[in-house]
C-alpha cells in the first residue's frame, strides 16, 4: 500500500453520504475506505501513514467550467484586478512596462479591470486615448474581467489596420466616436480584430505556464477542472495546446484531471477538429477531450448579454448573441451527429432560448438518452428556461462565485421582475436538474471555498447583503460541496471513478483545516485548504 490517511473526518459524498476515519491508496486509485484499524491491516514496510489528526478529507475538488491556459498566459501580463480608475491602470501599467524594461515594439497584455469597481472618476470604460497614455511605442491590449471586451491604443490598432474605414463584423462591434473613429473599444467577435495580431506562444511556453496554473489550482484543492482553452491564446492553435498537454502528461508533469471545453466557434474549425480524429472522451484519465464549447453571448456587466428585452439601464441595447439561429443550428447539429458533448455559454435569456431550440432540433432529428449537454453560466432564466432544463435534461453549469459582483447590478440590468427568476440554482435542483459548480476563472478567482461560501450564504466575501441576495436560492453545504465533486463528474461521463471517496476510484483528495459541515456558514471562506492529493500523491501541503 502506498499511503494510508487515519484520523480524519472521512466526507465520502456517496450515494449515503457516509463518514469514514481512514483511507488506502495505492496505484493512483482508493484501495480501502474505513475504519483506522481496517485500513491499518493492509499497511507494509513501504507504506506512509499520514495522520490527519481530526480534520476533514473531501473529495479533490472540480472546477466545472474555467479557462486555465487563460488564467496561467495572463500571471505573465499586467494585473489590472483591483484597479480603482483610469489613471491606477495608466499607472500600474507604467510600472509594470519600467520594472520589466520592456523594449518599444513588444505588446503588452493587462487583464483583470472592471470600471463597475472604480471608486475614483467615471465609471467608465478606457479608450486607445486613455492608454495612448501609457505608451505610443508600445502595442497596448487591456481585457475587461468578463473577457467579452478588450480596449487597445493607437499602436495595437495600427499594427491590426483598424481605421475608419474597416467595417463591422457580425456578432461584435468596436465603438467609433461622432466623428467615426474607432476609439479603441472592441466588443465580442470584435475583440479578435486586435486578438489575431499578437504574437503566439510555442508549445514549451504554453507547458511552462500550465505547470504554473496547476501549482496554483492545487492550492485551492482542485484536482480536476473543465477548461476551455482552444481560443484562450494568440494563435488559437488548438493542436499546440493539445500536443502541450500530452507533453505534460507524458513528462508526469499534470497534478490535474483536464476535462477540454473545446472553444470551435465555427463549422470550419469545428469540421477540421472532427477530420482529426477527435471526439468527447478522446484521452485519458488525466487529459481527456470534453464537449463542444459554444459563446453564445457576452456577459452581464459590459451588457452584451443577449436578452429578450431591452437592458434595464440600457434602453438601447438587448446584448450580441454571437450567432443567428441558423448557425448555432448547424452547429450544434454537427457536434450532435459526430458524437461531441455541447456545452455552450449564455448567461442571457434569449441566447438560452435560443441554444435550447438548437439543441431541441438534434435531440428530435438524433434522439440520444444520456447526452449531458448543458448551458454553462444560466444566469438570467425565465420559467419556461428553467422548465427547459429539465424537459431538455440539460446540465446547469454554475458559478456561485459570480454573486460577488452581480448582485450590485443585476437589478438595475434587468429589472427586478425578471430578476425573481434568475440566479435560481435551488429551483433547477430541487426540480432533478443536474448542476455542476465552477469559477469561470480567470473571470473570477477558482478558490473554491469562496465559491462553496457565496453557494450557501448568497452573499458577497464581504458579507453583503445581510441576509444573503437571494436567500430562497441558496444551496445547503452538502449540496455545494456535491456540486463541486460529484457534480463535476457527471458532467463528464466521470461519476463512476471520480468525486467521491470510494474504493476502486480514483484517489483525489483535499484536507481543510475546519469541518465545513460544522462551522457557521459565514465562517465557511475563511476555511484552508491543508493538503491536496492527486493520483495517491500529495501535490500539496501547507
Amino acid at each position: 500500500m502506498d499511503r494510508i490517511f487515519i484520523n480524519g473526518k472521512v466526507a465520502t459524498i456517496d450515494s449515503k453520504n457516509s463518514f469514514a476515519e481512514a483511507v488506502a491508496v495505492e496505484n493512483g486509485k482508493i484501495a480501502k475506505v474505513g475504519s483506522k484499524e481496517e485500513v491499518l491491516e493492509l499497511k507494509n514496510d513501504k507504506t506512509e501513514v499520514i495522520d490527519l489528526e481530526g480534520k476533514l478529507l473531501l473529495p479533490g475538488f472540480n472546477d466545472s467550467h474555467m479557462h486555465l491556459l487563460m488564467y496561467s498566459y495572463h500571471l505573465q501580463n499586467v494585473n489590472l484586478v483591483g484597479t480603482t480608475s483610469i489613471d491606477n491602470i495608466i499607472e500600474r501599467t507604467k510600472n509594470f512596462i519600467k520594472e520589466r524594461n520592456i523594449a518599444s515594439g513588444k505588446w503588452i497584455l493587462g487583464i483583470g479591470w472592471n470600471q463597475d469597481y472604480f471608486t475614483e472618476g467615471e465609471k467608465v470604460f478606457p479608450t486607445k486615448y486613455d492608454l495612448d497614455k501609457i505608451s505610443t511605442e508600445h502595442p497596448i491590449v487591456f481585457i475587461r474581467a468578463c473577457y467579452h471586451i478588450v480596449i487597445a491604443n493607437s499602436k495595437a490598432m495600427e499594427l491590426a489596420g483598424i481605421t475608419k474605414d474597416s467595417p463591422q463584423i457580425e456578432g461584435g462591434k468596436f465603438d467609433l466616436d461622432e466623428n467615426g473613429e474607432p476609439i479603441g473599444i472592441f466588443r465580442e467577435k470584435a475583440q479578435g480584430l486586435i486578438t489575431s495580431h499578437i504574437p503566439e506562444p510555442t508549445v514549451e511556453e504554453i507547458k511552462e505556464m500550465l505547470i504554473e496554473g496547476m501549482e496554483n489550482a492545487n492550492k485551492c484543492g482542485l484536482t480536476s477542472v473543465q477548461t476551455d482553452d482552444f481560443e484562450a491564446i494568440p494563435g488559437k492553435n488548438y493542436e499546440n495546446i493539445i500536443k502541450a498537454y500530452k507533453e505534460l502528461n507524458e513528462e508526469g508533469k499534470i497534478n490535474l484531471r483536464i476535462y477540454e471545453q473545446c472553444l470551435l466557434p465555427s463549422m470550419e474549425r469545428l469540421k477540421g477538429f472532427l477530420d482529426r480524429g477527435y471526439r468527447t472522451g478522446y484521452g485519458d484519465d488525466f487529459f481527456k477531450i470534453g464537449p463542444l464549447k459554444l459563446l453564445g453571448d457576452g456577459s452581464l456587466g459590459a451588457r452584451t448579454a443577449a436578452l429578450t428585452k431591452p437592458y434595464a439601464d440600457c434602453p438601447e441595447t438587448c446584448g450580441i448573441p454571437v450567432f443567428t439561429q441558423e448557425e448555432i443550428d448547424e452547429l450544434v447539429e454537427m457536434a450532435h451527429n459526430n458524437d461531441m458533448q455541447i456545452a455552450v455559454h449564455c448567461i442571457g435569456n434569449k441566447a438560452m432560448y435560443m441554444v435550447f431550440e438548437a439543441m431541441e432540433k438534434a435531440l428530435t432529428k438524433n434522439p440520444k438518452e444520456d447526452h449531458r449537454y448543458g448551458i454553462v453560466h444560466c444566469q438570467i432564466t425565465d420559467k419556461y428556461l428553467l422548465n427547459k432544463f429539465k424537459e431538455l435534461n440539460a446540465v446547469a453549469y454554475i458559478q456561485p462565485i459570480f454573486l460577488d459582483y452581480d448582485w450590485h447590478i443585476a437589478e438595475s440590468r434587468i429589472g427586478s421582475e425578471l430578476l425573481e427568476t434568475c440566479y435560481n440554482w435551488r429551483t433547477l435542483l430541487h426540480s432533478g436538474v443536474h448542476i455542476a459548480c465552477g469559477s469561470d476563472a480567470p473571470v473570477e478567482s477558482f478558490d473554491v471555498l469562496n465559491g462553496i461560501y457565496e453557494a450557501v450564504t448568497s452573499k458577497d466575501l464581504t458579507g453583503k447583503p445581510e441576509g444573503g441576495w437571494k436567500p430562497d436560492q441558496t444551496l445547503t453545504v452538502e449540496e455545494a460541496v456535491y456540486g463541486f465533486t460529484m457534480g463535476g463528474a457527471y458532467t463528464s461521463f466521470e461519476e463512476n471513478v471520480k468525486g467521491s471517496i470510494e474504493e476502486g476510484k480514483l484517489a483525489d483528495m483535499v484536507v481543510l483545516s475546519r469541518n465545513i459541515f460544522e462551522i457557521p456558514e459565514d465562517e465557511i471562506k475563511d476555511i484552508e485548504v491543508e493538503m491536496t492529493i492527486f493520483n495517491g500523491n500529495i501535490v500539496y501541503e501547507k
